[in-house]
């Protein structure tokens, strides 16, 4: 099948997770049209107009950017005329967008990355799609109740995350890769971190100049961990931890069931970590030891800290769980689906 792949917009986190599906498919003997709606947010978020004498400004407001972006989605859908038009995240694709698609013949699968925190937004744009897959299926059936839709499992990619050598300007007691929500940020201001080797990374631009985070990130904080750099860090830390964000559209969507990305990829990398518990990790990664707080992290952290033998076995056994949690697997589930 012909499909046109629709790239999520943000160049970190779920950019890991089209390029898996995109690689996957390939794999699998699919044709994939690329659009890169990244790309195209960055070249017109950039555009500068003169206004004086060696004075520049914006050329575009942001809302302008994304719709001159987005709009090339349209032609493309014209040029390529795709059996299959797939989304990923679909921040910033109108409704209309899709309608249109499937008007002309072509089915649309949105690939849902952020249940179940914004279900309400993904839940009014997937009754416009033929089939809706979603990372956490806690409010499947609403998204039934309106299209199809199917549960499925974040997973990681065996060329990429895999067990390998530290980087030695990286090794550390104590990784973290991920956004760094408030909430997030007010969980590692109460750890007791002291004496400690840590590195953060991924997006810290949140992060205020007087906190004492700022010190552990590995990175200028106004920028973003490059996504191919983030199994480096899973590689040269002892220690891992997973923490889910409690930020959501409404207070009642920040409670989820499914294991989140970074989990996956930090067993299938090899590195041990600490667990916030949800039901499917609960399931996956027993194995693993979980955290009530802040408090309770910071003590099992160094208790498992001084116990090098027991994370190695226990980190093993986590990577073995996750063996078919591959992007190729749910690939093929997908073509399983759209048959």
């Amino acid at each position: 099948m012909r499909w046109l792949a629709a790239h999520p917009g943000p160049s970190f986190s779920v950019q890991d997770v089209y390029t898996g599906w995109v690689e996957a498919l390939r794999d699998l003997g699919q044709h994939i049209v690329e659009f890169n709606l990244g790309d195209r947010l960055t070249l017109y978020d950039s555009a500068l107009l003169e206004v004086g004498p060696q004075m520049v400004r914006k050329a575009l407001s942001p809302e302008q950017a994304i719709e001159l972006a987005v709009n090339g989605l349209y032609a493309a859908l014209y040029k390529v005329h795709p059996d299959v038009l797939f989304v990923v995240s679909g921040f910033m694709v109108p409704a209309e967008l899709l309608d249109l698609a499937r008007a002309y013949g072509t089915r649309v699968v949105i690939l849902h990355t952020e249940s179940p925190y914004e279900d309400q937004r993904q839940l009014a744009l997937a009754a416009h799609a033929d089939l809706n897959l979603l990372n956490d299926p806690t409010n499947i059936d609403q998204f039934r109740a309106v299209a199809p839709a199917h549960y499925m499992p974040h997973s990681f990619r065996p060329s990429v995350h895999h067990p390998g050598p530290a980087i030695p300007e990286l090794k550390c007691d104590f990784g973290f890769v991920g956004t760094g929500y408030a909430s997030r940020i007010g969980f590692f201001e109460a750890m007791n971190l002291d004496g400690l080797d840590v590195v953060l990374a991924g997006n810290w631009q949140q992060l205020a100049e007087e906190s004492p985070l700022r010190g552990y990130v590995s990175h200028d904080p106004a920028e973003c961990l490059d996504n191919a750099d983030a199994v480096d860090v899973y590689r040269s830390a002892r220690c891992g931890i997973n923490l889910y964000r409690r930020e959501a559209e409404r207070p009642d969507l920040s409670a989820g069931w499914s294991c989140g990305p970074r989990e996956i990829e930090m067993a299938a990398t090899g590195l041990f970590f600490l667990r916030d518990p949800r039901p499917e990790g609960d399931e996956l990664f027993p194995m693993l030891p979980t955290f009530t707080g802040p408090q309770d992290a910071s003590e099992q952290l160094r208790w498992y800290l001084d116990r090098d033998d027991l994370r190695h076995d226990l980190a093993v056994k986590a990577c073995e769980a996750v063996a078919d949690r591959t992007f190729r697997n749910n690939a093929r589930s997908l073509l399983e689906l759209l048959a």
